[in-house]
C-alpha cells in the first residue's frame, strides 16, 4: 500500500452569493465559457494545466476565497485582462517572479504570478 495520495488534478474554488452575475465575470477572466455547469449553483473549467476552476454559489462562503493562478508572463495577462476592462492591482516584482492581484465582485482574491525567469515547473 502507498502512504501518499495519488493527485490527479486539483480545483481552485470561488464562491458567490450572484452566481449569474460571477459566472459572466469568470467567463470574461477566464477568456471562455465554463465548460460544463454539472449541477445548479456550479460551473467549471477543466483541463488547465494538471489544475481547473470551479464556480460554487455559497451564500454563506461568498467572497472569501483566494486563489492563485501562475501565467508564463504577467504582462501579456495584464494587457488581455486590461482589454476587457479588468485590472491587476497590487503588482510586486523580484526574484521570485511577478505577483499581481484581482478580485471578482464579491472579494474573492485571485493572484496572478509569474515564476521567476528560467523556473522549469516539474
Amino acid at each position: 500500500m502507498t502512504t501518499r495520495m495519488t493527485v490527479q488534478g486539483i480545483y481552485a474554488c470561488a464562491t458567490v452569493s450572484n452566481f449569474d452575475e460571477a459566472l459572466v465575470w469568470y467567463e470574461k477572466l477566464m477568456g471562455r465559457p465554463a465548460d460544463d455547469q454539472p449541477i445548479p449553483g456550479m460551473a467549471q473549467w477543466r483541463n488547465m494545466g494538471a489544475a481547473g476552476l470551479q464556480l460554487w454559489k455559497d451564500d454563506e462562503r461568498a467572497g472569501k476565497g483566494i486563489m492563485t493562478i501562475v501565467t508564463p508572463v504577467l504582462a501579456v495577462e495584464n494587457a488581455r485582462l486590461a482589454s476587457l476592462g479588468l485590472q491587476l492591482v497590487n503588482k510586486v516584482e523580484g526574484k521570485f517572479g511577478a505577483v499581481a492581484q484581482i478580485f471578482d465582485a464579491e472579494g474573492n482574491r485571485i493572484n496572478m504570478v509569474e515564476p521567476p525567469k528560467g523556473h522549469v515547473s516539474s
